[in-house]
């Protein structure tokens, strides 16, 4: 299914109760935001999760819907609260009680991309910001939504993995001093948006192809985690975050020349998460 707002990719039958799903990977970017940005191209993209709708594009093929927005995060953030409205890039917003994201720019109109570089010359209006929400972030909500109900009434459950990518930069303060960096973060706000059986059967299907995976440091899960997130309900939600640097040259944003081994080793791991959310019955079926 094609969306201005985003790409939905469904399997020719539904086997399980994953939902795959990728917000931050959007490249599409209006002329008129790129013409009004104070960044160059490749400053811009710097806050994309690029290539990482490639990366998972082979779920459908293991049963599991794949939903990658179209807007780049720079435009709309689909991982924030549409009320994440910034006071210091949108006119007519009232401060309210202090939000991290939002102190720091990254609201759900981002004012500046990675390293804290600003994107606009100065305001937006409202109006724009409503036609953001409603023409990106709205739709892709929608339609997640439905995919995670569609999971409920056929399994009787909801597992979305929620799929990024981050700056090897990042886990400079999760790294031990000459030990190896790690290159998965799983996010389930510690326990609060997904069963410990689902998150570690996740772990498992990373670190069983040789990935060292972390969780919750430094990245827990924002928004989409949070909301998602209803463990007490069977619906789980478990944010993804890759090293860039494994598949991709973060300074040129090109895929490197491991770009094509690595998501073969991927496809491995789509294939084990969409086992976790197979009734039983397939299962044994299927052995």
């Amino acid at each position: 299914m094609n969306n201005a707002a985003f790409d939905l990719i469904r399997p020719e039958r539904r086997t399980t109760s994953v939902v795959f799903a990728s917000p931050h990977s959007g490249r599409i970017y209006p002329d008129d935001f790129l013409r009004a940005a104070l960044l160059d191209e490749n400053e811009i993209r710097s806050s994309e999760d690029a290539f990482v709708d490639e990366l998972f594009a082979d779920a459908p093929g293991y049963g599991a819907p794949l939903i990658a927005a179209h807007a780049p995060r720079a435009y709309v953030d689909l991982n924030r609260s549409p009320e994440e409205l910034d006071p210091a890039l949108i006119e007519g917003v009232r401060r309210a009680a202090h939000n991290p994201r939002i102190a720091s720019g990254l609201g759900v109109i981002p004012r500046v991309v990675s390293n804290g570089r600003a994107i606009y010359r100065g305001k937006l209006g409202l109006p724009e910001v409503h036609r953001r929400i409603n023409g990106f972030w709205r739709p892709y909500h929608d339609a997640l939504q439905s995919l995670i109900d569609e999971s409920h009434a056929e399994f009787g459950e909801a597992i979305l993995v929620d799929c990024h990518s981050m700056p090897h930069e990042a886990l400079d303060s999760v790294s031990p001093i000459g030990g190896r960096r790690p290159d998965v973060v799983l996010g389930d706000r510690f326990g609060a948006a997904a069963a410990g059986s689902v998150i570690g059967q996740i772990e498992a299907a990373f670190t069983s192809r040789g990935l060292r995976v972390v969780r919750n440091t430094p990245f827990a899960g924002a928004y989409i985690a949070q909301h998602y997130g209803r463990p007490s309900r069977k619906q789980h939600a478990v944010q993804v975050e890759i090293d860039r640097s494994l598949y991709m040259n973060e300074k040129t944003i090109r895929k490197s020349p491991d770009f094509d081994a690595f998501k073969a080793l991927l496809v491995e791991v789509i294939e084990e998460i969409a086992e976790i959310g197979r009734p039983a019955i397939a299962k044994i079926a299927a052995e």
